[in-house]
């Protein structure tokens, strides 16, 4: 097998934001492993530093840094040292995310203010930059912004309207990048075994590790165990999925040839739950 069918992303670089865990790590490794030079911004150093590891041990190339998304100059950053480090950006994931899924009339602002910052500040000032480092380095670029099938509902709360904001974002960079070689792509995962749920009522949680045969202490706000999702999604595979099953949509919509627009994904198990 030749390399550019082994590494089609080889000579490319890739950001991928929330890259710690879940997600965003299984996008940083098949990113990696397809070639590309990934630069990992998230909160756990220790985490990403493995991810790296695994990465060049596949013969790939990465570097991690940590970072806060909802300070606007440090996502800035993050893209610029990636531009610095190769001279290029061809590939952004805004993959960073968080719900608190309380009720509106208990909820405590500042959470609400966390999600927004989060799912939809960061992931604006994530394009605005990688749309300028593309166009500086004339990239045949792709921006990928993960959402959520809680887009899709009208009903699904303060989480919801961020990803229905995400959705609004996308479409819209969607239609100004349409004469550029820049293409926009949404992604829009149903239930994926991560640690997404861990701000969730701990007896809900408790309840799916349980009906896995599993018995773990769950605490709000606390991540569990790799080695429990490991666990985890095999045993209810109906009802979620797997990382690597939004990352291989990741991968697929970005080695298309710049003349496609995949413009919308959704990835989700055969069991829909409302998220």
């Amino acid at each position: 097998m030749n390399e550019s069918a082994s590494r089609p992303l080889a000579g490319k670089t890739a950001v991928v934001t929330g890259a710690s865990s879940g997600i965003g790590r299984a996008i940083a490794l098949q990113l990696g492993r397809a070639g590309a030079h990934v630069t990992l911004g998230g909160r756990t150093e220790d985490a990403m530093a493995e991810t790296v590891r695994q990465i060049e041990r596949a013969g790939g190339a990465a570097r991690a840094v940590r970072l806060d998304v909802r300070e606007v100059d440090q996502v800035r950053a993050l893209v610029a040292g990636a531009v610095t480090a190769t001279g290029r950006l061809d590939i952004l994931v805004n993959n960073a995310g968080v719900s608190f899924p309380s009720p509106i009339a208990d909820a405590d602002p500042e959470q609400w203010r966390t999600m927004l910052e989060t799912n939809v500040l960061a992931l604006l000032v994530g394009c605005q930059e990688a749309v300028r480092a593309m166009r500086a380095c004339g990239a045949h670029g792709h921006i990928v912004n993960i959402s959520s099938i809680a887009a899709q509902r009208s009903d699904s709360g303060v989480y919801g309207a961020t990803k229905h904001a995400v959705n609004c974002i996308h479409a819209t960079l969607r239609s100004e990048l349409e004469n550029d070689t820049i293409r926009a792509v949404n992604i829009m995962p149903g239930a994926i075994a991560t640690n997404f749920a861990r701000n969730f009522d701990p007896a809900f949680v408790a309840g799916i590790v349980k009906s896995a045969g599993l018995e773990v202490e769950v605490k709000k706000g606390e991540r569990l165990p790799d080695e429990v999702m490991e666990t985890l999604q095999p045993a209810l595979a109906q009802m979620l999925g797997h990382p690597d099953d939004v990352a291989r949509a990741v991968l697929y919509a970005v080695t298309q040839p710049i003349g496609v627009n995949i413009a919308e994904i959704v990835v989700r198990p055969p069991k829909q739950i409302a998220l």
